[in-house]
Parts: structure tokens; sequence; C-alpha cells
């Protein structure tokens, strides 16, 4: 059984842990967080403090973005975008690790504490039931302090959080 997280595309990018999981795992990912790659890769802004661990993040953001361009999983993409909420079929990046690309739509529903990117985040991991993977520690407090209904965890705690959630799976289908 794969365990299922909701996840920036930038994250997987940044963090090569999270190709590398110890069980399989499938990313729940937003379109939106895809399509902010392009600007992550070509903009000004660094995405890491240290110029060479930017430069290699952004070959990594670069390698992430022809993933999701080739033809085949375009295709799968350009199917999910055609309704609301509508999810691609599984992306097969490696033998233990998919992507599922899901039409988030953003909400009014926790625009004032979250910006629309959170919100799809949360949104998607509060429609799916999977827990949302983060290294934002704002992000994190934040929504603890507004009550979410979502699990979260922090990136360092990956591993943790792929044991924990197989242990919780395998007792839930014990008990049907």
């Amino acid at each position: 059984m794969r365990r299922r997280f909701v996840i920036e595309a930038v994250m997987v990018a940044t963090y090569g842990q999270l190709l590398v999981p110890s069980r399989p795992v499938e990313y729940i990912i937003p379109y939106s967080t895809i399509m902010e790659l392009y600007d992550m890769k070509d903009g000004p802004e660094p995405v890491m403090d240290d110029p060479e661990d930017d430069r290699h993040v952004k070959q990594k953001i670069g390698e992430l973005i022809e993933f999701f361009a080739e033809p085949l999983n375009r295709k799968k993409i350009e199917r999910a975008l055609q309704m609301p909420w509508r999810e691609s079929p599984p992306l097969l990046l490696k033998e233990d690790v998919s992507f599922i690309v899901v039409h988030a739509i953003d909400n009014a529903q926790y625009g004032e504490l979250f910006d629309p990117i959170e919100t799809e985040q949360i949104l998607t991991a509060i429609k799916y039931q999977v827990p949302l993977l983060t290294d934002q520690l704002e992000l994190q407090d934040r929504i603890i302090e507004a009550e979410v209904p979502v699990q979260v965890f922090d990136i360092e705690d990956f591993e943790y959080a792929v044991e924990v959630g197989t242990e919780i799976d395998w007792e839930t289908s014990r008990d049907l």
C-alpha cells in the first residue's frame, strides 16, 4: 500500500530524500504548484540561500518540469485540468514514487489565513483525507492555530510519517 501525501511540487525538487522513501509513496500535487516551478526555475529570486545549492535545486526543478512535460504525463495532466478537483492517473517517477496531479480550486474558506497555494494544499489534503507534507514551520503553526482538520508533517519527519502512516493503514485494513 502506498503512503499518500499532499505536497508542493518544489518540495520534491528541493528535498532529495522524498524520492528515496523506505516504502512506496504517492504525492498528490495541486497543479498550481507545478506552474510555480517555472517561475522558480527562471526567476531572479534564489530558491536557496547558498548559490551552489540554488543552482542544484534549480537544475532539479528543471528536471521535474521536464518530467511533467513528457508527452504521456502532459496528456494525463491535461485530462485532469478539464474539471475542478479532477485528478490525473498516477505519473510513475520511480518504482516507489508516483504523483497524482489535482486540478485543485481555491475557495475563500481559508483565504484570510492562507495564501491561494496554501489553501489549495489544505483543501486537497482535506478532500483526499491525507496528510500535508511541508517545510514551512509558519504554515504548520497557522494550520494548528486555525484548527484546520488536516494532519501536517514537517519534511524533516518524512520517514517517520511514512512509517506511522503504514502502521495506521495496516491497523485499519486489519480491522476490515
